[in-house]
Protein backbone atom coordinates (compact mmCIF):
# COMPACT_ATOMS: atom_id res chain seq x y z
CA UNK A 1 0.00 0.00 0.00
CA UNK A 2 1.45 3.34 -1.06
CA UNK A 3 1.90 6.04 1.56
CA UNK A 4 0.38 9.46 1.23
CA UNK A 5 2.87 12.27 0.49
CA UNK A 6 1.54 14.23 3.48
CA UNK A 7 2.27 11.29 5.80
CA UNK A 8 5.80 11.01 4.43
CA UNK A 9 6.41 14.75 4.93
CA UNK A 10 5.09 14.55 8.52
CA UNK A 11 7.42 11.62 9.22
CA UNK A 12 10.34 13.57 7.78
CA UNK A 13 9.53 16.62 9.92
CA UNK A 14 9.12 14.51 13.05
CA UNK A 15 12.46 12.82 12.36
CA UNK A 16 14.14 16.21 11.82
CA UNK A 17 12.78 17.50 15.15
CA UNK A 18 13.98 14.38 16.95
CA UNK A 19 17.40 14.69 15.35
CA UNK A 20 17.63 18.39 16.24
CA UNK A 21 16.67 17.59 19.83
CA UNK A 22 19.28 14.84 20.02
CA UNK A 23 21.98 17.12 18.60
CA UNK A 24 21.07 19.86 21.09
CA UNK A 25 21.34 17.37 23.94
CA UNK A 26 24.72 16.12 22.71
CA UNK A 27 25.99 19.69 22.38
CA UNK A 28 24.80 20.50 25.89
CA UNK A 29 26.41 17.40 27.40
CA UNK A 30 29.73 18.03 25.66
CA UNK A 31 30.21 21.58 26.94
CA UNK A 32 33.40 21.72 29.03
CA UNK A 33 31.64 23.31 31.99
CA UNK A 34 29.06 20.52 32.05
CA UNK A 35 31.75 17.86 31.75
CA UNK A 36 33.61 19.40 34.70
CA UNK A 37 30.43 19.56 36.78
CA UNK A 38 29.65 15.92 35.98
CA UNK A 39 33.20 14.87 36.92
CA UNK A 40 33.00 16.80 40.21
CA UNK A 41 29.68 15.20 41.05
CA UNK A 42 31.00 11.71 40.32
CA UNK A 43 34.21 12.30 42.29
CA UNK A 44 32.28 13.66 45.28
CA UNK A 45 29.95 10.69 45.21
CA UNK A 46 32.90 8.28 45.09
CA UNK A 47 34.64 10.03 48.00
CA UNK A 48 31.51 9.72 50.13
CA UNK A 49 31.53 5.93 49.69
CA UNK A 50 32.70 4.36 53.00
CA UNK A 51 34.67 1.64 51.20
CA UNK A 52 36.60 4.25 49.20
CA UNK A 53 37.24 6.25 52.37
CA UNK A 54 38.65 3.17 54.12
CA UNK A 55 40.86 2.41 51.13
CA UNK A 56 42.19 5.98 51.00
CA UNK A 57 42.88 5.94 54.73
CA UNK A 58 44.79 2.67 54.33
CA UNK A 59 46.84 4.12 51.48
CA UNK A 60 47.52 7.26 53.54
CA UNK A 61 48.64 5.19 56.51
CA UNK A 62 50.92 3.10 54.28
CA UNK A 63 52.50 6.21 52.75
CA UNK A 64 52.99 7.76 56.20
CA UNK A 65 54.58 4.53 57.41
CA UNK A 66 56.96 4.44 54.45
CA UNK A 67 57.95 8.07 55.02
CA UNK A 68 58.55 7.38 58.70
CA UNK A 69 60.59 4.30 57.85
CA UNK A 70 62.69 6.35 55.43
CA UNK A 71 63.35 9.02 58.05
CA UNK A 72 64.32 6.45 60.68
CA UNK A 73 66.64 4.62 58.28
CA UNK A 74 68.18 7.92 57.20
CA UNK A 75 68.89 8.90 60.80
CA UNK A 76 70.37 5.48 61.52
CA UNK A 77 72.57 5.76 58.45
CA UNK A 78 73.75 9.22 59.50
CA UNK A 79 74.47 7.96 63.01
CA UNK A 80 76.46 5.01 61.61
CA UNK A 81 78.44 7.32 59.31
CA UNK A 82 79.27 9.67 62.16
CA UNK A 83 80.40 6.70 64.25
CA UNK A 84 82.64 5.49 61.42
CA UNK A 85 84.08 8.97 60.99
CA UNK A 86 84.76 9.15 64.73
CA UNK A 87 86.47 5.76 64.72
CA UNK A 88 88.57 6.66 61.68
CA UNK A 89 89.54 9.99 63.20
CA UNK A 90 90.78 8.22 66.34
CA UNK A 91 93.15 5.90 64.42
Amino acid sequence: MARNIDDIQRDIERTRRQLASTLDEIADRSKPANLVDDAKTQATAKLKDPQVQKTLMGIGAAVAGLVLLGVVRGRKKNKDLKELQRLLANR
